[in-house]
């Protein structure tokens, strides 16, 4: 069975007038309706699922991009796994909660 996966993406989509937050919005909506666990936070967003799962809904998120006007887009990738268990947000985060 595969292992639950953290990964952190920032998406920095471009339009004429510059880095629209209207777009990230847009990427953090596709999240949302994932219904993957996931955490905003002011840089990027973590995200609970497997890698295959987060690899679909990175496209996903490129292509709402696209269709909502993107013209150009950065997107950051960051992948924790552990191929013995699951990866969850509190393991990086409960001692500061």
């Amino acid at each position: 069975m595969e292992k639950q996966i953290n990964f952190a993406i920032q998406v920095l989509p471009e339009t004429a007038e510059g880095i629209s937050y209207v777009m990230v919005d847009e990427a953090i909506r596709v999240i949302d309706r994932s219904g993957y666990r996931y955490k905003v936070c002011p840089f990027e967003t973590v995200v609970e699922c497997t890698l295959e799962e987060a690899l679909s809904l990175i496209h996903e998120i490129h292509e709402a991009c696209r269709k909502a006007g993107t013209q150009r887009m950065l997107v950051n990738i960051k992948i924790q796994s552990d191929f013995t268990r699951n990866v969850t947000i509190e393991d990086k985060m409960e001692k500061y909660e």
